[in-house]
């Protein structure tokens, strides 16, 4: 869907969408008479310019592109201004036709947890994996832990569950505590990402938009044995080729490539700084400050 929507049928999914939501929107923006409509979801962006096309709102739209390669169904003309999560993100608008005096490189929003540079300072030296399915959880988190635990060198795993109970209660009951030369801790549902994210050397993870920017805040490698087709494939191309993670498609040879991280702390650092090369300096003060001016911009004109 992602692939068809993307590329000839875009056109036709857009208008069903228009069709489907204008009134119900416009019926939104008559109640709540907004200043300034920010929108994080492609399937909106058509609907909105379609709006202020019509002349029925005039309030300045950003729309914030929170995935590194922008779906066709993000561009439209009548866009005020774009938020992007990398220059990587910004150079791809451009080259799709987007002005670039309305693209802003200030990156995704995210909690000012991620946007401290304080390292967590351990006691002891263990290489710490951290293993994360999104909000959800993963049905293949428990494929990956029992591969880490089968790796050589001592470490310590960190899992987060999210809000899968059932994957919670199953890997706490199964794996809890120290297995030989491994520490594990399980969670669930947690706010205290950014500082496991601290706490870690290396992420296991899906790369969803979100995700990979709070990785990237935090300069920490991944390692990607699961993603999702689309956005997340497109993402994963982008670190792999930016030199900061490595999508593991063989979970099986997935203790193989931590042990050769840890053996390799050289690798591990080269990783570390590609990520922090990314780091566009995400500011939540830039996107207000911008926000202001296109209400003043609408104000005056």
């Amino acid at each position: 869907l992602y692939s068809i929507t993307n590329n000839r049928f875009s056109f036709n999914i857009s208008s069903f969408f228009v069709k489907a939501f204008e009134s119900e929107i416009l019926k939104i923006f008559i109640e709540e008479n907004p200043q300034l409509i920010i929108a994080t979801h492609p399937l909106i962006v058509d609907t909105i310019c379609k709006l202020k096309d019509k002349r029925q709102i005039s309030a300045p739209f950003i729309s914030v592109i929170t995935d590194f390669k922008a779906h066709k169904l993000y561009l439209n003309a009548s866009v005020d201004a774009y938020i992007t999560a990398s220059e990587y993100t910004r150079k791809d608008l451009i080259q799709k036709g987007i002005n670039r005096d309305k693209i802003y490189s200030y990156g995704l929003p995210l909690k000012q947890d991620f946007l401290s540079k304080t390292r967590y300072k351990r006691k002891n030296k263990e290489f710490t994996v951290l293993v994360m399915g999104g909000s959800n959880g993963h049905s293949t988190i428990e494929d990956v832990l029992k591969h880490i635990l089968s790796c050589r060198n001592p470490l310590k795993v960190i899992i987060i569950c999210g809000t899968d109970k059932k994957l919670l209660s199953k890997l706490k009951n199964s794996y809890s505590g120290i297995t030989c030369n491994k520490k594990i801790k399980i969670l669930g549902y947690t706010d205290k990402v950014a500082a496991l994210m601290d706490e870690a050397d290396l992420l296991i993870s899906k790369p969803g938009g979100l995700t990979v920017s709070e990785a990237i805040s935090k300069n920490l490698p991944m390692f990607i044995p699961f993603m999702l087709p689309g956005q997340e494939q497109e993402n994963a191309a982008f670190l792999v080729e930016s030199g900061c993670a490595k999508v593991v498609g063989n979970i099986d040879t997935l203790h193989y490539e931590i042990d050769s991280l840890i053996e390799n702390p050289d690798l591990l650092m080269n990783m570390k700084q590609k990520m922090s090369e990314l780091y566009p300096g995400y500011s939540c003060e830039d996107i207000i400050t911008l926000g202001a001016k296109l209400i003043e911009k609408q104000l005056i004109s």
